[in-house]
């Protein structure tokens, strides 16, 4: 439901009808859109588009579905399974190397990154605990409700405008987490309490607004601040705040002491040592194909 609205979403954000052509094609002042997306044709842009819907879809499942069987094989350490949502970023480097150099002053990067990296870590713990409490499948839904946030952030932050489209689509899924919530025969992981559920559901929750609210001041700082919006950017963008993100989720791993538990950890792994190294590896990697989609759209 929630890959439907978004495209749906896209599709209205867009303006199409059933035989128009995108409205960037024609107005070079539509809010957000940057120039060299204006050059291509209205194909090459849904094909972009497309790419990182992929992207999105594909690395969310594969992250999702590797965090929850880390927990149910033995993993317990919500620092690591935050870590590893960001510690990959280093593999972003390849493509970004590869494309013309757009890095803007020292000073801007530091304002801009490292509280946007200190959010994207905060966001990731919240998103680790409520995954820890909840289902992969119910987890997935709630992520729903972040749409609902979108639309409140972009509407105070960025400008953006409701349509009865965008409302219809928030309205719908704000329901169905709802419904998630209220329901007392919730699929909840084996062994977990109604009252660890309910902290999974609101941790969770809160993570989707706190995550809206990055989108919405990462497009302000795309629009107003380094005022370009190339591929390039998108890619500086993920690599700074992970490393950022990384960096405070390490302190904060060894600043809790639980650092000292993840050799036993590993060894009381229920599929062994290499699938412990391989579910956290296979992780990291999703989570940034994820992000890059995310990002990218």
């Amino acid at each position: 439901m929630c890959v439907v609205s978004v495209c749906l979403v896209l599709v209205n954000l867009c303006g199409f009808t059933d035989n128009q052509e995108p409205n960037f094609v024609k107005e070079e002042s539509v809010v957000g859109i940057p120039s060299p997306l204006l050059k291509l044709k209205s194909w090459q842009w849904w094909v972009l588009v497309s790419i990182n819907i992929f992207f999105l879809i594909g690395g969310q499942a594969a992250s999702v579905i590797l965090g929850r069987f880390y927990y149910n094989e033995g993993g317990n350490s919500k620092w690591m399974a935050t870590l590893v949502q960001t510690a990959a970023f280093p593999l972003l480097y390849v493509p970004y190397l590869l494309l013309p150099s757009s890095s803007c002053s020292l000073k801007t990067m530091v304002l801009i990154y490292a509280p946007l990296g200190v959010i994207v870590a905060g966001d990731n713990m919240l998103y680790s605990v409520g995954l820890l409490y909840l289902s992969a499948s119910t987890y997935s839904l709630i992520c729903g409700t972040q749409l609902a946030f979108n639309a409140v952030f972009s509407y105070f932050i960025n400008a953006q405008k409701f349509t009865a489209l965008i409302l219809n689509s928030v309205v719908l899924l704000s329901f169905s987490a709802a419904l998630i919530a209220l329901n007392d025969d919730a699929d909840a992981p084996s062994g977990v309490p109604r009252s660890k559920y309910i902290v999974g559901f609101v941790c969770k929750l809160a993570a989707s607004a706190l995550y809206s609210l990055l989108l919405s001041l990462m497009q302000f700082s795309f629009e107003k601040v380094l005022k370009r919006d190339t591929f390039s950017v998108v890619l500086e963008m993920q690599i700074y705040t992970s490393l950022v993100a990384t960096c405070v989720s390490v302190i904060g791993l060894f600043a809790s002491g639980k650092w000292r538990t993840l050799h036993g950890e590993m060894d009381g792994y229920h599929k062994g040592q290499a699938s412990y190294v391989l579910t956290l590896l296979g992780t990291a990697v999703t989570w940034q194909v994820c992000s890059v989609g995310v990002v990218g759209l």
